[in-house]
């Protein structure tokens, strides 16, 4: 016959594996939620953009409902490993140092750094050029990280909490330029605020492999790859390209 601390234990056993098994049913997306045309907030309150399309495509493949989590930048991978979501679709980059603190999976898309500044400024990619400008980016990110690492002695780097931050001290004649992801200053330069700005130069780095990361050592990670070669395959990615981008970011 079962003791009575025995049947506490199955119960206790059983409400963990309901309670697991729950759980992986439901999965949350860790998000900034400002920085479009990847994540932003819309009109209505909802966090949209290309990150969050991909992310959810990738749940539908897995059969798994998702929702969506905003969170600061600077604070998103320790609140990935204190549990408060499950992965982060934010257009992070793959780096060495990310990668000692989280998983990430396959590339979902490839990023170039690219200055843009006025139409009429001569800013371009040399140092000579650039000597004594200052320079915006956002802080904790590569663009943020390469103009430390490579202009220090030559701009003043002017870092920021997001990255429309940067964007309302170039328009306002704050900064003399920023730097940052392509595709962002892209979806910038076609907005009203944007019209009297322009690329500079040929992109400074151009290999930036953008990942989602994952908790280090969650199974997770390999159902979102091959979630991730399923949309590829069928099409899925695609038609969220096109979405967004009149040319692939793959």
């Amino acid at each position: 016959m079962m003791t009575y601390k025995k049947m506490l234990l199955a119960a206790a056993a059983t409400l963990a594996f309901g309670t697991s098994a729950i759980a992986a049913d439901k999965l949350k997306i860790g998000t900034e939620g400002a920085y479009p045309p990847f994540n932003l907030i819309d009109a209505s309150g909802q966090v949209v953009g290309f990150d969050i399309d991909i992310a959810q495509a990738l749940c539908a493949k897995m059969k798994t409902e998702c929702e969506v989590v905003t969170s600061d930048w600077d604070g998103i991978i320790p609140a990935l490993n204190s549990k408060k979501f499950d992965f982060i679709a934010a257009s992070m980059s793959i780096t060495d140092e990310r990668k000692q603190a989280v998983d990430f999976t396959d590339a979902y898309y490839t990023n170039k750094l690219q200055f843009i500044a006025p139409k009429a400024s001569t800013l371009k990619t040399d140092k000579a050029s650039l000597k004594g400008k200052v320079i915006g980016a956002q802080r904790a990110t590569i663009a943020g990280t390469w103009l430390e690492d490579n202009m220090a002695d030559t701009v003043e780097v002017k870092l920021y909490d997001t990255q429309e931050n940067a964007y309302l001290d170039l328009a306002s004649g704050r900064v003399d330029g920023v730097l940052a992801d392509k595709f962002v200053n892209w979806e910038w330069l076609k907005s009203a605020a944007g019209k009297d700005f322009e690329f500079k130069g040929d992109p400074v780095f151009d290999n930036d492999k953008i990942g989602m990361a994952v908790r280090k050592n969650d199974p997770l990670r390999e159902k979102l790859n091959a979630a991730l070669k399923e949309i590829v395959a069928d099409g899925t990615y695609k038609k969220i390209n096109d979405k967004y981008f009149p040319f692939s970011i793959y």
